[in-house]
């Protein structure tokens, strides 16, 4: 069983006695994130930005496209549609309304090019691994939905450049482990990184620490993560980056020097606190072949 990393309460980015009537937490004038069940949904664009002048990152579980179109609504107006909708990858929790916004707004969607199987209906992920982490959350992972879903309609992929469409001034980071196209976004001009579930500030696995919430370093979620080696290449990557705040996909945003020596904590120590002692994808991960489909090992 993997390790937290503990992380002061004071390197929290957001304030969660402050956040908007939405539940959205603005973190940076362009930047903001809501808390949906066991996710997080990030927009990108300063409040009241005008239609197709801003982008959803993620987009949360099933039944929450009601959540994310009022907070829309609430942050950017109600006819404000986004030029893009940007995915750091396609489980569950991560597209759980992206059939439905991407009908409702008529707006491209962008992912890897290694994660469009599991976005355009054609492949579904590999049996996560209810065995590691132990934790109820673990547990339960059988029953989550795998997939696919399908808005090949809507679907793109990044730029080879590695700019991200509707987002000036970021780049795409290949990231992989979690799942073989994962994606982190990273902006040098104030140092930020969108770091999907690359690594996370939350004890994913246990359903008491999804709840609570309480600030910690943790890799990918272990029950669906099928390339530990990989994972461990991309933390290292992301924090070599010497970022000044992050946000993941599971918990709260965090910045400053707290949250840079928990990450470089993480990525030293990775395999003995992340990496589960044993599992199914621990010594054979799965492969992917012929950059489509995932395979068992």
């Amino acid at each position: 069983m993997g390790q937290q990393i503990g992380v002061d309460p004071d390197a929290r980015a957001d304030d969660p006695r402050k956040e908007q009537d939405d539940g959205t937490h603005e973190i940076a004038d362009d930047l903001a994130y809501r808390r949906l069940g066991i996710v997080n949904v990030i927009f990108f664009g300063r409040a009241g930005a005008k239609d197709r002048e801003w982008v959803l990152i993620d987009a949360g579980v099933m039944g929450t496209t009601g959540l994310i179109t009022n907070a829309a609504t609430e942050r950017f107006g109600p006819d404000s549609r986004p030029a893009a909708i940007i995915m750091t990858h396609g489980h569950f929790d991560h597209v759980g309304a992206l059939e439905e916004l991407a009908e409702r707004w008529e707006t491209p969607v962008y992912a890897h090019e290694l994660e469009r199987p599991y976005l355009d209906g054609s492949a579904s992920y590999p049996p996560p691994d209810p065995s590691v982490g132990g934790g109820l959350m673990s547990l339960l992972s059988p029953l989550y939905p795998r997939g696919p879903v399908n808005v090949s309609r809507w679907l793109r992929t990044f730029p080879q450049d590695g700019s991200v469409p509707e987002m000036p001034g970021w780049r795409w980071l290949h990231t992989p482990g979690h799942t073989p196209g994962h994606i982190s976004l990273w902006r040098e001009s104030d140092r930020t990184i969108i770091a999907g579930d690359a690594f996370i500030t939350t004890r994913q696995e246990s359903a008491y620490a999804v709840t609570v919430q309480q600030p910690e370093l943790h890799g990918p979620p272990m029950y669906y993560t099928t390339n530990w080696e990989n994972a461990l290449r991309s933390v290292e990557r992301l924090a070599s980056l010497e970022p000044n705040l992050v946000i993941t996909g599971h918990g709260p945003a965090m910045r400053g020097a707290e949250m840079k020596r928990a990450l470089h904590e993480l990525s030293r120590n990775f395999n003995r606190v992340a990496v589960p002692e044993d599992g199914k994808y621990v010594h054979s991960p799965a492969r992917v072949e012929d950059n489509s489909e995932y395979r068992e090992p």
